[in-house]
């Protein structure tokens, strides 16, 4: 919303402008520069968006400093553990927790479009039987518009439902297909008897030859990770949907570039790099060291899991996953896992270290995730997948406000031009 209030702007020359403030129901407030380059034939210079707020939107809400997240108004901490993924994926679409009537529905829409045409089962047969998932799922994901072509109509509320449950429903499906495709084992069909989280675990582990039943406490802490991975406001993936869904281009070819985003080891990789910089340390004993050699400007060693884009104080999503890898490890896994010990050790002197306190470089929630996934039996190639999973909740929220917008326009971003100035065409002959 614009607020009354106004900021003037001088330029060199001397001229005034007025630029209109806009303020949200919590957060900073926005300087509204439309006008601006029609009034200053200016444009702002803002490398990586780190000032600039590209929509508006009632989804999600993060205050960095205070370490604060919440989804539709609700704290994530009163979210993860009292309401399943479903039920979170049904306030990030449509804004409400949805009463027992509505889940059960909801979850009856879900369930119905789990299975994946049998024409797209053989589309796996085309990649290589090491490719990595990731890319399997960007293409996956991008060709299910040449499938359901009958609820593309972006402007018709029923059909952005219809597209919005498919991606949601068929997310796992795919997700699960990609991992029994590099392991050369047959795909499984869904069970629309299991819930969201426990289908998918059937899905990747389950064989024809004997019987499978998900582990309980498996399943209660993978919804739990996708609960805590729905959605995180307008980071690179999200806003690569947001960025695609402006042209009007198809949900699913929206979805597929965000997955593209999030394969970025910048993003969605980072999980894996925690695990991978562990292995390295490889004992308690070597924590100073590396300490050290991250402390070092010339050391091309870093702490990976400490720090974040967004917050400047305990990702809160770090604080609940903490607490979940002890309950994962001492059920699934061997509660003497060294991996875990290192982390939690190499967080309690990190945390003490005044070079970490000083620039805020606190756990986020790609700390432990990785080693929940690993005791799960998930290999580090499907860690990506599984965050694309979850955020695919997010994604389709965004895409669904982003296009009910009246006031939608495609996005196009502006430059500072550095290039040559007007030259003199040069024929081949004289160069």
């Amino acid at each position: 919303m614009t607020d009354e209030k106004k900021v003037m702007l001088t330029l060199p020359e001397g001229k005034t402008v007025e630029l209109p403030l806009r303020k949200g129901t919590e957060g900073p407030q926005a300087i509204d520069i439309t006008s601006l380059y029609q009034q200053t034939g200016m444009f702002t210079f803002d490398p990586g968006f780190v000032s600039t707020a590209s929509c508006d939107s009632g989804i999600t809400y993060i205050d960095g400093q205070e370490g604060i997240l919440r989804y539709r108004g609700y704290p994530i901490e009163e979210l993860a553990g009292n309401a399943s993924y479903l039920e979170v994926v049904h306030l990030l679409l449509y804004g409400e927790l949805p009463s027992v009537e509505e889940l059960q529905s909801f979850r009856g829409h879900i369930t119905h479009h789990t299975m994946i045409n049998e024409a797209l089962r053989r589309f796996f047969e085309g990649f290589h039987y090491d490719a990595h998932p990731m890319a399997m799922m960007v293409g996956v994901t991008g060709s299910l518009a040449a499938f359901y072509h009958d609820s593309l109509d972006i402007k018709d509320a029923r059909h952005r439902d219809i597209s919005a449950h498919r991606m949601i429903a068929k997310m796992p499906t795919i997700a699960a297909a990609c991992y029994k495709h590099n392991m050369g084992e047959p795909v499984m069909y869904p069970r629309n008897d299991l819930s969201y989280t426990g289908n998918f675990l059937y899905m990747m582990f389950a064989t024809p030859c004997e019987e499978y039943e998900p582990n309980p406490i498996a399943e209660k802490a993978l919804d739990l990770l996708f609960v805590l991975h729905a959605d995180h406001e307008q980071n690179a993936s999200t806003s690569t949907v947001r960025l695609a869904s402006s042209s009007g281009a198809n949900p699913f070819a929206c979805v597929a570039a965000g997955i593209a985003s999030l394969w970025g080891p910048a993003h969605g990789g980072a999980n894996e790099a925690v695990l991978d910089m562990l292995e390295e340390i490889g004992s308690v004993d070597n924590i100073e060291k590396y300490i050290a050699k991250a402390k070092d400007k010339d050391d091309p060693f870093r702490l990976m899991g400490f720090g974040h884009r967004v917050y400047k104080n305990y990702d809160p999503r770090a604080k609940i996953i903490r607490e979940v890898c002890h309950q994962v490890l001492e059920e699934l896994a061997d509660t003497n896992n060294p991996l875990f010990e290192l982390a939690m050790r190499l967080e309690e002197i990190a945390l003490q270290d005044e070079y970490f306190a000083e620039r805020k470089l606190y756990p986020n929630v790609d700390f432990y995730s990785g080693i929940i996934y690993q005791a799960l039996g998930i290999p580090r190639t499907m860690f990506t997948v599984m965050f694309a999973i979850a955020r695919t909740a997010g994604w389709v929220a965004h895409w669904t406000e982003m296009i009910s917008d009246p006031q939608l326009r495609i996005g196009r971003p502006r430059q500072i031009y550095t290039g040559p100035t007007k030259r003199a065409f040069v024929p081949i002959e004289q160069r």
